[in-house]
C-alpha cells in the first residue's frame, strides 16, 4: 500500500478530492467566464470562493485522449490514448483503450486507502477487462463512451442496469449517486470524480430545468450541470467537510455546436484556441483564498500532479509526468500582472495541443505554434437535424447526424497549409499569421516541441 500522509495544508486526516468534468463545455459557457446568458450561480460562487484559471488547457481537442491525461498526468501520445474508442465504428476503434500498463490516479489514491467512487462518461475502453471497477475505482455507474455512440448502455459496476438510456435524468442521477456516496465516507478519505455526460450532443435536460434557461436546451443543459455543482457543496459544507476538500472543476475539450469558446477561434476537434482552453475553477475553503484568479499557462495533466500533492501521494516511478504541482498557485503563490516582466519561471516550458495522436500545436508563454498548419476550414454546418431518431429515444451515430448551424467560435482570420504562428499576447483568436515575422520563434518553438515530445521537458 502506497503511504499517505495528513492533509498537508489542514493537519487533519488527508483530504478528499472532487473532480468534476463536463463534456464538451466551452471556454466562454458560464457566467464567470463571460457567457451573458447562462445562469450558473452555483459555478460562479464557486469562483468567487475559489480561484478561476484563464489560461487552463486540455492536452487534446478530443474526450478519450483528455481524460486518460487527467487521469495519468501524461500526453495522450505518452499514454497509449490517441483517438477515442467507438464502439459503433472500426474493429480497430472498439477495441481502443487506456493501456493496462497505464497507472491512474484513481489506481494510486485507492492504493493509498482513499474509498473512490466514479459516476459519468469513461470513455477510456468498453470491453470489461477495461471497465473503471478495474482501474482503481470501487463503485461505477455511467456510460462508457460518449452519449452519441451505440449501443447507450447504463452500467453500474460492471453490469448493464439500462437500455437505452433515458438521457434526460443522466446529469439528476450521477449527481444522487455522487451524493450518495459522499455521505457514506465517514471514516476514509474519498475520491469521487463526477465526468458528466452534457453539454455533450444530444443535448438532454431533466423536466425541472427543460426549457427553463431561456437559452435553448444547451442553456438548459448548462444549468442543470450547474446545479450539480451547487449540490455537491452544499453536501461538503453540510457535512463540514468543505475545509478538508479540494474541489476541480473543467471540461475535456472546447464545445461543440451550441456552446461558446468566449470569441477564441475553432471549436472541439480543432486545435485552435476554441478546442483547447477550457474553464477551469479550484475551490477548497481555507487553501486557496477567495476569487483569485490565474493567468498562468497550465494543462489538464496539472490536475493528476495537484491531487497527489495534496494528498501526500508519491507519483508513479520509472514514467515520464507531463503534469505539474499546482498547490503553490492554489494557495496564492500564482504571479500577479506585475509579476509579467519578472523573470520567474512558469511552471511548463511549453504546453502542447495533441490531435490523432500527433503534436499539432506548442505554447510558450505570448506565441503558439501550429506545427503542420492549421486546422482545415471551420465547419460551416447549415444543415443540423435531431440527433434522436424517430422514435424520439434511439441516438443515431454521429456519422448519420448532420450538423448545426450555430457555430460556436471565430470563423475568420489567416489559415496556413505550412506552419503558422499567433501571439496571443495580442491575438488571443489567432487571427494573424507572423510566422514570416519571427522566423527564430518558429525555430525555438519547433525545437522546443519535439523536446517536450521525447519526454526531456514539459
Amino acid at each position: 500500500m502506497v503511504h499517505v500522509e495528513a492533509g498537508p495544508a489542514t493537519g487533519q486526516q488527508p483530504p478528499n478530492v472532487v473532480i468534476i468534468y463536463a463534456d464538451d463545455l466551452g471556454y466562454g459557457d458560464l457566467a464567470c467566464f463571460g457567457h451573458q446568458r447562462f445562469r450558473t450561480p452555483a459555478l460562479d460562487r464557486m469562483a468567487r470562493e475559489g480561484i478561476r484559471f484563464t489560461q487552463f488547457y486540455s492536452s487534446s481537442p478530443y474526450c478519450a485522449p483528455s481524460r486518460a491525461s487527467l487521469l495519468t498526468g501524461r500526453y495522450p501520445f505518452r499514454c497509449g490514448m490517441p483517438d477515442n474508442p467507438t464502439p459503433d465504428s472500426s474493429p480497430q476503434a472498439n477495441r481502443r483503450h487506456l493501456p493496462i500498463e497505464e497507472i491512474t490516479l484513481a489506481n494510486l489514491l485507492h492504493d493509498a486507502g482513499y474509498a473512490t467512487a466514479m459516476f459519468g462518461k469513461w470513455h477510456l475502453g468498453h470491453q470489461a477487462e477495461f471497465y473503471p471497477t478495474r482501474r482503481g475505482f470501487d463503485e461505477y455507474l455511467g456510460i462508457l463512451y460518449s452519449n452519441d455512440m451505440r449501443p447507450v448502455e447504463l452500467i453500474r459496476q460492471e453490469e448493464r442496469i439500462e437500455y437505452p438510456v433515458i438521457q434526460a435524468t443522466l446529469t439528476e442521477r450521477y449527481t444522487a449517486g455522487a451524493l450518495d456516496f459522499i455521505a457514506r465516507q465517514r471514516s476514509r478519505p474519498f475520491f469521487l470524480y463526477l465526468a458528466h455526460a452534457m453539454p455533450h450532443k444530444p443535448l438532454a435536460a431533466s423536466e425541472r430545468f427543460y426549457q427553463t434557461s431561456g437559452a435553448g436546451l444547451y442553456g438548459d443543459a448548462v444549468a442543470e450541470l450547474d446545479w450539480s455543482v451547487g449540490e455537491l457543496l452544499a453536501a461538503l459544507r453540510a457535512a463540514q467537510l468543505d475545509r478538508n476538500t479540494l474541489v476541480i472543476f473543467t471540461s475535456d475539450n472546447g464545445p461543440w455546436y451550441g456552446g461558446s469558446t468566449g470569441g477564441l477561434r475553432g471549436m472541439k476537434s480543432q486545435w485552435w484556441e476554441g478546442g483547447l482552453r477550457v474553464p477551469m475553477i479550484a475551490w477548497w475553503p481555507g487553501v486557496i483564498g477567495a476569487n483569485d484568479q490565474c493567468d498562468e499557462p497550465t494543462i489538464i495533466m496539472d490536475v493528476f500532479s495537484t491531487v497527489l500533492s495534496a494528498c501526500g501521494v508519491s507519483p508513479p516511478a520509472g514514467r515520464v509526468i507531463d503534469g505539474r504541482d499546482l498547490m503553490p498557485l492554489l494557495r496564492g503563490e500564482s504571479p500577479s500582472a506585475a509579476d509579467v516582466e519578472t523573470d520567474r519561471q512558469p511552471l511548463h516550458e511549453g504546453l502542447l495541443g495533441v490531435h490523432a495522436g500527433q503534436v499539432r500545436t506548442v505554447r510558450d508563454g505570448r506565441w503558439k505554434l501550429h506545427l503542420e498548419g492549421t486546422p482545415p476550414p471551420d465547419h460551416r454546418g447549415d444543415d443540423w437535424v435531431d440527433p434522436r431518431a424517430p422514435d424520439g429515444v434511439t441516438i443515431l451515430a454521429p456519422y448519420e447526424q448532420a450538423r448545426p448551424a450555430d457555430f460556436p467560435g471565430i470563423k475568420t482570420g489567416d489559415r496556413s497549409d505550412g506552419v503558422a504562428l499567433f501571439d496571443l499576447e495580442h491575438d488571443e483568436s489567432e487571427q494573424h499569421d507572423v510566422a514570416a515575422e519571427h522566423p527564430d520563434v518558429v525555430t525555438r518553438l519547433q525545437v522546443l516541441a519535439e523536446r517536450i515530445r521525447r519526454g526531456d521537458g514539459s
